[in-house]
């Protein structure tokens, strides 16, 4: 499975998980299953508020989930409407949460900008 978690900056599975998926200055991507760590940068950082097209911001990149500090709605509905779970960050950095989430133990989210955990939208 193929995880992925927009990051501040990329330190690997030390890197900081970002309070906002489409403001993330990139997504740190890791495989549960090789345990194989990338990253990517977003290339659709800068976009108009509600505009957020999270395929372009992936780089085309696929994937079967999302780590989130908080999303907004209009990214949320259109990663649902791919078949991609959204889950919400519960540690600060990607292997806390990875840990957290091979327990189990990570909810998924309908939290949207505004109403995250943990945070506030970055925009």
């Amino acid at each position: 499975m193929k995880i992925c978690f927009p990051v501040e900056n990329n330190n690997g599975l030390e890197s900081p998980v970002c309070g906002h998926f489409g403001s993330a200055p990139a997504f740190v991507i890791v495989d549960s299953e090789s345990n194989e760590v990338k990253a990517v940068q977003n290339s659709n950082q800068h976009h108009a508020h509600g505009m957020c097209q999270p395929l372009k911001a992936l780089g085309g990149e696929q994937v079967d989930a999302i780590v989130v500090g908080g999303i907004g709605a209009g990214a949320l509905n259109r990663l649902k409407a791919m078949g991609i779970s959204v889950f919400q960050a519960s540690a600060p950095t990607v292997q806390e949460n990875m840990s957290l989430f091979g327990e189990g133990k990570l909810p998924e989210t309908n939290a949207t900008c505004g109403h995250h955990h943990g945070g506030g939208c970055d925009h």
